[in-house]
């Protein structure tokens, strides 16, 4: 029997000459945090309410080892640790929102820190601040907790004005009189209270004063009253415009998730405006959401994107 000739097999070494990287961090992902801020949290989950009890009670080792083997059992007593990277959402903080100017909307003048330059100028009001801010702050250990039972405190009772209101109906006979003081035209039927806070000529302190239910509540609030019914009136009298602005955000929210080649040649895409293509090539956003805060790029801009990329 013949034997066959053994013949050595060889691997072939492959190289990339030309697998450069380049790894420079795009606006967005550019900290400004302190170095010890930017390293993640452990937040511990503790596993004793996950129905797991009474399962691990009743295992027996001796029966089922590969408990034991896999370290299964051990896990299973252990709490979840996961790391938690601080968070720093746009429409919360303002000087995320001035950072991200200054990169995509240039600095050819002065800049100056106007709050009126934010997407979200209807978010971002000083009144709300504390709504904003305030837990957000306790999670870093900037707020205490008597600060988070005030926040609770203004929010209970200033959605209690509101659920009030929309509860109530009130008679023209009851109501006309004040309404012709304050100059609006009076019920010819019956109204929600809700409805009448709407009015611009209805301050809602003064509305307070001809309504007992609503009196009652005030006195709830104590020395904040005034505080608290200026946030239940915003909140009813900007009702639409707050409700449109939260949907714009949530589309701008999904658009930043939507990544964008920091590389890619936009000189191919000729639908672009010539602005357009100059800004996007200039700046390099890494995301639409970034792209459409870009000055010189248009909403047609934006579309052209989603287009090519097959949104």
């Amino acid at each position: 029997m013949v034997k066959k000739k053994t013949v050595k097999k060889t691997v072939e070494t492959l190289t990339h000459n030309d697998a450069t990287r380049k790894n420079i961090p795009t606006a967005e992902f550019q900290s400004v945090m302190e170095k010890e801020l930017q390293t993640p949290v452990k937040v511990s989950y503790p596993r004793g309410n996950t129905g797991l009890d009474e399962e691990k009670q009743s295992r027996n080792p001796d029966l089922d080892p590969q408990l034991i083997w896999r370290g299964k059992d051990q896990q299973d007593w252990s709490d979840l640790v996961v790391d938690a990277p601080p968070l720093f959402i746009q429409e919360k903080v303002h000087p995320k929102v001035l950072i991200d100017d200054l990169v995509t909307k240039g600095v050819d003048e002065p800049y100056r820190m106007f709050t009126s330059r934010a997407e979200y100028r209807i978010l971002l009001r000083q009144d709300n601040a504390d709504e904003r801010l305030t837990e957000l702050g306790a999670s870093l250990g900037l707020a205490g907790s008597d600060r988070i039972s005030l926040l609770k405190s203004k929010r209970k009772l200033s959605l209690k004005f509101i659920d009030f209101m929309k509860q109530q109906s009130i008679a023209p006979d009851e109501i006309n009189p004040f309404l012709e003081k304050v100059g609006t035209s009076p019920l010819k039927q019956k109204m929600k209270l809700i409805e009448l806070a709407k009015r611009p000529q209805v301050r809602l302190m003064d509305l307070i004063e001809e309504i007992p239910g609503l009196e009652a509540i005030k006195n709830e609030c104590g020395s904040r009253a005034e505080e608290i019914v200026e946030t239940a009136e915003i909140s009813i009298k900007y009702e639409g415009y707050i409700v449109r602005e939260r949907m714009m955000a949530d589309k701008i929210k999904r658009l930043e998730k939507i990544k964008l080649d920091t590389e890619f040649d936009y000189e191919r895409l000729k639908s672009l405006s010539t602005e357009a293509r100059q800004k996007l090539r200039k700046i390099k956003p890494g995301t639409i959401g970034q792209a459409t805060r870009i000055s010189g790029v248009s909403p047609s801009d934006i579309s052209v994107l989603l287009i090519y990329m097959g949104r």
